[in-house]
C-alpha cells in the first residue's frame, strides 16, 4: 500500500505544481480555510480555491446566522459530502446541490435513496463505502470515508398531508478531508466513542477534528475529550453539534474541561466563523 501511494505520488506530483502554478495568486495568499456555520454544517476551501461544503443544514438550522440562511451566500460549491440522512444534516442538500451543480458524495445507501426521491441527479450522486477513497477535485485532494457510530434514516414530510415517510439511509460516516498541501481535516459527522477512532488517529493522522460534543445522539463533552486526547491525538479541534437543539447540553467549555492539561488547540468557535490552517 505504501509502495502503491508512492508510486501515485510521483505520477501526481507534476499535476500538482502545475495547478498549484496556474492558481499561484490563491495558492501563494491563502491557506485551507475552514468556517463552520452551526450543528455540523461546514464549508471547506481548498488552497487552490475548491469549495466543498459538508452537511448542508442552514435554512432551518437555529445556530445558522441569517446572513447563510440564503443559500447564495455559500458562493460556488465544488462538492457536496454527507454524513448520514438526517434532516440536521441534509436538510438543504436538495436545493443546494440543484442551484449549483454539484456531485454529492456520500455513503453508498444513502445516496441511491437520494437519488430514489429525486433530491440528487443520478449522474451527480457519488456513492462509496468506508475506507473508500475519491478525488472529486483532482488527485491533489482526497476525501476518504470512515466508521462513525451513529444511525442513518431519511425522514420525508408530506407537506400537504403532514404524514412522515422514513426511508433507509444507508450506515452513517465520517470524512478525512487531505488537503493540497498535506493538512488532514477529520468531520466525524455524528457519532459516539468507538474504539477504532484508536486506528483512524494512528492511520490517518488528522491535523484537526472537527467533533461532536452536543451528547444524546453523539457524544458528550466527555466522551469527546476522551477521543481527542487519547486515541485521536490531532493539532487542533473544533467542537460541533451541541447547542442546537435542548438536548445537545454539552458546551465547548465542558469539552474543554475534560481535556484538562493537552497539547490540542481547541477553538470553540462560533457559527459563521473562519478559521485558516
Amino acid at each position: 500500500m505504501e509502495m502503491e501511494r508512492r508510486d501515485f505520488l510521483k505520477l501526481t506530483a507534476g499535476a500538482l505544481t502545475y495547478a498549484l502554478a496556474t492558481e499561484s495568486t490563491w495558492a501563494q495568499t491563502t491557506k485551507v480555510e475552514v468556517q463552520w456555520l452551526g450543528q455540523a454544517s461546514t464549508r471547506l476551501t481548498t488552497l487552490t480555491g475548491k469549495v466543498i461544503v459538508i452537511d448542508p443544514f442552514l435554512t432551518n438550522n437555529p445556530k445558522t446566522p441569517p446572513q447563510y440562511k440564503n443559500l447564495d451566500s455559500l458562493g460556488k460549491v465544488d462538492v457536496i459530502l454527507v454524513t448520514h440522512g438526517h434532516g440536521d444534516h441534509t436538510g438543504d442538500v436538495k436545493e443546494l446541490a440543484a442551484r449549483t451543480g454539484a456531485p454529492v458524495l456520500g455513503p453508498a445507501g444513502l445516496i441511491a435513496t437520494m437519488i430514489d426521491l429525486g433530491w440528487v441527479a443520478p449522474e451527480k450522486g457519488v456513492r462509496f463505502g468506508k475506507g473508500g477513497r475519491v478525488n472529486p477535485l483532482g488527485p491533489q485532494v482526497t476525501i476518504t470515508q470512515v466508521r462513525a457510530e451513529h444511525s442513518s434514516e431519511v425522514t420525508v414530510v408530506d407537506p400537504v398531508t403532514k404524514k412522515s415517510t422514513t426511508y433507509p439511509g444507508g450506515e452513517p460516516c465520517g470524512f478525512i478531508v487531505e488537503f493540497e498541501n498535506g493538512f488532514k481535516l477529520y468531520h466525524m459527522g455524528d457519532t459516539g466513542l468507538f474504539g477504532d477512532m484508536k486506528l483512524i488517529g494512528e492511520y490517518y493522522k488528522p491535523d484537526l477534528v472537527m467533533i461532536p460534543i452536543g451528547g444524546h445522539f453523539v457524544m458528550d463533552p466527555r466522551d469527546a475529550a476522551y477521543a481527542t486526547k487519547e486515541m485521536l491525538r490531532p493539532k487542533y479541534a473544533i467542537p460541533i453539534h451541541y447547542g442546537t437543539f435542548p438536548v445537545l447540553r454539552g458546551t465547548p467549555q465542558e469539552y474543554q474541561g475534560a481535556l484538562g492539561q493537552t497539547t490540542v488547540q481547541v477553538f470553540p468557535i462560533s457559527p459563521s466563523d473562519k478559521l485558516t490552517f
